[in-house]
């Protein structure tokens, strides 16, 4: 089809129907009639020569045509959106905009402190509402209801940019009167009982048991890939709350070295050891949706946050 023929209003169709997979809801989503929105879908399906969707146990399940379409016309609507949008200059010291970022824990703590001071110098204004990986869903950042994501990441979909801040190692933390302590190696480190503790991704979490320690995250896999399996007796998701378990002379806490170092600075209470077998470094990154990638405001806080992490990596060297 030639492109003066195509009627380009259907893309914003195409893409709220990928998005959806429901007629309903993406009739909704744009402020359509069902009838109307079917009769796109059908016009779509003549546009492309496919049937881009189709009915399955699960719904509506997308062609193999219709997923090779879908990050282009997201990006092209993106580019589209940014031509349309009147221009205008973001100015940090007036701004009174509000940031809805969703954070780790791990991120909010090593990270935040000097990100928050930064804006209070450079944008007083500038509002942070701070999200939980369980507050928000990969839909949320998509649609540019959620600035940006920062977490460590087992996936991110394709269609999302991103940014490496850091990369961080892992260190073990125990009370410092732990008999382990002075004799640390892996037989004492799979005799002792541990804390696990970690949350990635997004969206509401799951439970765990200590069955299914090989599918909880980095440490668990390291210690697989040698045939070794750890004793797990406390699960939770939130890194501060380790350095008090541990004072448990019975319990270890295998840490992010940045949260690691965090808790154990000023606490004569806590010792700090390297783990006796090796963990493969992990990557803090941001994510952020393309319907934001060009928003003048969007692009400096992204900036800012990208300048303290290179720096705090810097002062940790």
């Amino acid at each position: 089809m030639q492109l003066e023929k195509a009627d380009l209003n259907l893309l914003v169709y195409l893409d709220v129907l990928l998005r959806e997979k429901n007629v309903t809801r993406a009739a909704e989503h744009l402020g359509i009639t069902q009838p109307a929105m079917s009769n796109g879908l059908r016009r779509l399906r003549d546009m492309f020569n496919d049937p881009l969707l189709v009915r399955s146990s699960e719904g509506m399940t997308p062609t193999e045509r219709a997923l090779e379409l879908q990050p282009r016309i997201r990006a092209m609507l993106s580019e589209l959106q940014q031509v349309l949008e009147p221009r205008q200059d973001f100015r940090p010291i007036s701004s009174n905009r509000v940031f809805r970022i969703m954070v780790s824990d791990y991120a909010e703590a090593t990270l935040f402190p000097a990100v928050v001071k930064a804006l209070r110098s450079e944008a007083p204004k500038v509002v942070l509402d701070i999200l939980t990986p369980s507050d928000v869903s990969p839909r949320d950042l998509e649609q540019g209801k959620v600035d940006m994501a920062i977490n460590r990441f087992n996936e991110i979909p394709q269609s999302f940019h991103q940014v490496t801040l850091w990369r961080d190692d892992f260190s073990c933390v125990m009370n410092a009167s732990n008999p382990i302590a002075e004799r640390f190696n892996l037989k004492t480190y799979l005799d002792a009982q541990h804390v696990w503790v970690s949350k990635t991704g997004m969206g509401v979490g799951f439970g765990v048991t200590s069955e299914k320690s090989v599918s909880l995250g980095w440490v668990d896999q390291a210690l697989e890939r040698i045939g070794k399996k750890r004793r797990m007796t406390l699960f939770t998701r939130h890194y501060f709350l380790p350095a008090l378990l541990v004072q448990n002379n019975d319990l270890v806490a295998t840490l992010p070295s940045r949260m690691a170092r965090l808790q154990a600075e000023g606490n004569p209470r806590l010792a700090l050891r390297e783990p006796p077998f090796h963990i493969p470094e992990f990557e803090l990154k941001m994510a952020w949706s393309p319907l934001l990638h060009h928003n003048p405001a969007h692009r400096w806080m992204r900036q800012l946050i990208q300048y303290v992490a290179r720096k705090a990596a810097g002062d940790a060297r």
